[in-house]
Parts: C-alpha cells; sequence; structure tokens
C-alpha cells in the first residue's frame, strides 16, 4: 500500500477527528432501539452522500438500513465496513453502538477519500437492530455478502482488545403450552394445567444443563400465564434463549430443547406450540489470516490483543462470516474493566478515554481496509481460509 493513499485516509479522520466525536456524543444523547433508528440512519446516510457514496436508502425493505457504495474502475475486490447504531432500552447505547458506529462510518469514508488511487469497491452498510432482530442476520441471508472479499467492524469492548472475537449461536423461541380450564376445587380431574406443562418444561431444560457442551447457554422465562387462582390455566407462555459455540452443537442443542417441551405437553396432557421471536445468530466462522492482519495493525497504533478468548456473547456479524470472510474484534474504549449492557459503560463511550479510542479505531479500521484492497496475496489467503473453513 503506497504512503499516500494511507496519508490520503488518515489525513481525512485526522481533519475530522472534532466532528466525530460530536456526532458519537450525539447519539448517545438521543438513543433510538432496534428498529426505530430513523434520526441517526438519516444523518449517517446524509453523510454518506456528501462524501460521494450512492445510498440507498432504506435498504432491504428495512427502514433504517442503508447500503452505501464507492466504486472506483473494477467490480473487485469489495470490502465492506459493517456499521451499528441501535440502543438498548433505558439504558441507551450501553453497548457502545453510538462510538463503534461512528467509528466505522467515519472509517468508511476515509477510505472512500482514498477510492481514487485504489481500485474496487467499498461498501459501508447499515445495519440496524442487533440488539434484537439482527438486520445482518436478514442480510445474510438474502446474499447482500456473497460477492464480499472482506467485511469488517469493531465492536466497543473495556479493558482489553483482542482480535480473535468467537461468538455463541442463538436460536429464540417462545413457547406456548395450551390445557383446559376447570374449576380447581369444584372438578380439577376436568382440567389440564398449561403453567404445569411450561413449568415441567423448564424443570427439564434444568436438567438438560448438565449435558450440555462447553460454552452452552440456556436462559428462559415466563412470559404469560392466564388465570385465577380457583381456575386451573389454560394458557402459559415462556421465552427461551439456546446459545452454542459451533453451529453443529447449535442444531442439536435447538433439537434437545425442542424435545423437551414436547415431552412436557406429553406427560402434562397439553400442547404447545412455538415460534422464533428473533433471528437465529449463527456463531463466528473464524478466519486466522484477517485476524492477524487487525491485531497487527492495531499493534501499529499502540494497540495490543490479548489471545485465547472463549466464545461468551452473540453478534449477527456470525452469519456474515459464512458468507464472505468477516471479523469483528473487540476494541477497549476504556482501560477499565466493565461490563457491557450497563450506564456506566454508557457513559464510557463520551469519556475522553472514550473519544481518544474512537479516533484511533477508525484509523485502524481505515488502514485494515486499504491493505485488504490492494494486497491481492492477501485476499487469496483469507478467502482460502474462509473456503477451507465452511467445509
Amino acid at each position: 500500500m503506497s504512503k499516500e493513499i494511507f496519508g490520503k485516509a488518515q489525513s481525512h479522520i485526522t481533519e475530522r477527528a472534532g466532528e466525530m466525536v460530536a456526532f458519537s456524543d450525539y447519539l448517545a444523547a438521543h438513543p433510538e432501539l432496534s428498529e426505530a433508528e430513523y434520526e441517526t440512519s438519516r444523518l449517517m446516510t446524509e453523510k454518506l452522500r456528501a462524501a460521494g457514496f450512492e445510498v440507498e436508502y432504506p435498504y432491504l425493505g428495512l427502514p433504517t438500513a442503508f447500503m452505501a457504495k464507492k466504486k472506483n474502475g473494477a467490480d473487485k475486490p469489495v470490502v465492506a465496513v459493517m456499521v451499528e447504531y441501535d440502543a438498548l432500552p433505558e439504558i441507551g447505547h450501553a453497548c457502545g453502538h453510538n462510538l463503534h458506529g461512528t467509528m466505522a462510518l467515519y472509517a468508511g469514508m476515509a477510505v472512500g477519500e482514498a477510492m481514487g488511487d485504489v481500485a474496487g469497491e467499498l461498501r459501508v452498510i447499515g445495519t440496524p437492530a442487533e440488539e434484537t432482530d439482527g438486520a445482518k442476520i436478514r442480510m445474510a441471508g438474502e446474499g447482500v455478502f456473497d460477492d464480499v472479499d472482506f467485511a469488517v467492524m469493531f465492536h466497543s469492548f473495556a479493558g482489553e482488545s483482542f482480535a480473535d472475537y468467537r461468538s455463541l449461536g442463538i436460536d429464540g423461541f417462545d413457547f406456548a403450552f395450551t390445557g383446559q380450564t376447570s374449576h380447581s376445587a369444584a372438578s380439577p380431574w376436568r382440567g389440564r394445567s398449561a403453567q404445569s406443562g411450561m413449568l415441567l418444561f423448564i424443570d427439564a431444560l434444568n436438567m438438560l444443563r448438565i449435558h450440555m457442551h462447553d460454552y452452552c447457554r440456556l436462559a428462559a422465562y415466563i412470559t404469560e400465564v392466564k388465570g385465577a387462582v380457583n381456575i386451573i390455566p389454560d394458557r402459559a407462555v415462556c421465552r427461551v434463549e439456546a446459545r452454542a459455540p459451533r453451529q453443529d452443537i447449535q442444531r442439536e442443542l435447538t433439537a434437545a430443547v425442542l424435545e423437551c417441551a414436547r415431552g412436557a405437553a406429553t406427560a402434562t396432557r397439553t400442547e404447545v406450540s412455538w415460534e422464533n421471536f428473533e433471528g437465529s445468530f449463527a456463531p463466528m466462522l473464524p478466519n486466522l489470516t484477517a485476524e492477524k492482519l487487525a491485531e497487527e495493525t492495531m499493534a501499529e497504533y499502540g494497540v495490543i490483543c490479548t489471545n485465547g478468548h472463549p466464545a461468551t456473547g452473540s453478534t449477527d456479524v456470525g452469519n456474515v462470516s459464512y458468507r464472505c470472510p468477516a471479523i469483528q474484534p473487540e476494541f477497549a474504549i476504556t482501560t477499565r474493566n466493565l461490563d457491557l449492557h450497563t450506564r456506566e459503560f454508557a457513559a464510557a463511550t463520551t469519556s475522553e478515554e472514550g473519544h481518544e479510542a474512537l479516533v484511533r479505531g477508525a484509523r485502524i479500521i481505515a488502514d485494515i481496509c486499504l491493505k485488504v484492497l490492494t494486497d491481492e496475496e492477501l485476499r487469496k489467503k483469507i478467502k482460502a481460509e474462509f473456503e477451507a473453513a465452511k467445509k
């Protein structure tokens, strides 16, 4: 990669560092929930259009998603920068989407500034609702990433940075048990308790836990029981999330959860049905070549990564990683060991430390993208590993 191309991208970030900080802080002060990020997405697309990108917004039938493209000459290679921007109920941007969404946006615009000297296509993709239904799941399923050579985003983190991020897949279901009402004193033998079916199901899930693979997780809570103390309830609903570190283990765990539901219904003479309440998140498919690139580039900017992290949280980037080589390094925005999804972490995104991380992260993402765009051998190595991992 020529120093001139690198310099153009980095100068763009330097000139707009204050603007970046102000925008991230504005998003922190005006959080918008999943699938309702109307103002945020509008402001982002305005910036991309002003930077010379061809923008489709709304995109893919999603009112707050967008696709921004900038091409120079050839259709290939294609590099995608993914942008997140939804907030959480009550605690706002406690996952840092205001910060790393802004980071991705401005990194993309910086690379776009250097595209006059680089052949290929850059895509800056607005991906709403990561905290709920995961727009990237739909995008991946509809082939948005199938022709992409490399996709990247950083996620805000605390205490340490690492490129070898591993995630858990998720299948989320609402289970509805139905039975027959009857008076619980006068004629209990005529009733079939939907509540009993649901409680037996939850007991079965608790027993299933001792047989799960490492890093698998099961969570369940009751959302609805209808009736009165003297009436046997005929409807009971609970919500369940099953998480696993690999797709094959995810399928096995989900199948076991459904068997538990059927068994509990049979044992209590009730009926059970279920439906997904969110898209199924796939676990990350690792790409060590791309992770090494990210780790080495972060080191060039003074960010030293730790290694060997087990799968913990979940992300819809996992679904992207089965369609194209994709990474989501965790990037420390504070040296403090804070938990994500807390008010303290939300506050860290608007701190001086968070502001410095924002600008540094944008520099690193832009550098990574330009390295991939300009190094054919690197792209071939990333692609070869991706194809081998899928098999």
